[in-house]
C-alpha cells in the first residue's frame, strides 16, 4: 500500500476544487467544523435516507476514534467564518478485538459525482493500514453499494440485515501482506 493520502492533519488542496481532506479526533476539530460535519451526516442518514436510529452514538468521542472529512469553499463555511465547509466524512474506529471498522460515510448530495465518496474511503483504509496494517477491516455497508466496495476489494463477510431501517451487508478488508 501506497504511503497515507493524508498525515498527520491534511493534504494540500485540489489547484481544481480547493477540495481538501482532513483528519482528526473529535477533540482537536473546530466547533464550528464539528457542527457543519454533524449537520452534514444528519442531512444524509437522518433527512435523505430516512434512518430510524440515532447517528450520534458516542463512538466519534472514543479517543481511538479518527475522523476524515473532504472541505470544499461554499457558502455554509462562509457563514461559520471558515474557509471551507466538509463535503464528505467517514470515521475509523478500534473495536475491542483488533480489528478497524470504518463507517458513517456520507457525502454532500452536490458532490456525489466529484469522486469524494472513493477519495475517502481509499483515504481511510490508508489509515487503517498505517494504524495497523495486518488489522481486519469491517464495514456494514448500505446494500446497494455493495459491488462499489467489492471492487475497492471488500469482500462479503455476512448476509444482508437492517440497520437503522435500511438493507446493509457486513464486509471486510484485508490489507495485502508484503
Amino acid at each position: 500500500m501506497s504511503d497515507p493520502v493524508i498525515h498527520p492533519a491534511a493534504s494540500a488542496a485540489d489547484p481544481a476544487t480547493g477540495a481538501v481532506l482532513r483528519r482528526a479526533p473529535v477533540r482537536e476539530i473546530d466547533p464550528r467544523t464539528l457542527y457543519l460535519l454533524a449537520k452534514l451526516r444528519q442531512d444524509v442518514f437522518s433527512i435523505e435516507q430516512g434512518a430510524t436510529d440515532p447517528d450520534l452514538d458516542g463512538r466519534d468521542l472514543e479517543p481511538t476514534t479518527i475522523l476524515l472529512w473532504i472541505e470544499v469553499p461554499g457558502p455554509e463555511a462562509e457563514a461559520a467564518g471558515l474557509e471551507r465547509e466538509p463535503a464528505a466524512h467517514i470515521r475509523i474506529m478500534r473495536e475491542a478485538d483488533g480489528t478497524l471498522r470504518i463507517g458513517r460515510l456520507a457525502v454532500r448530495a452536490a458532490n456525489r459525482r466529484d469522486g469524494f465518496g472513493g477519495r475517502i474511503m481509499r483515504a481511510a483504509l490508508d489509515v487503517t493500514h498505517e494504524l495497523d496494517p495486518r488489522a481486519e477491516v469491517h464495514i456494514d455497508a448500505q446494500a446497494y453499494l455493495e459491488r462499489w466496495y467489492l471492487g475497492m476489494g471488500y469482500e462479503k463477510a455476512g448476509e444482508m440485515f437492517l440497520e437503522a431501517g435500511i438493507e446493509h451487508v457486513p464486509m471486510v478488508y484485508r490489507h495485502p501482506q508484503d
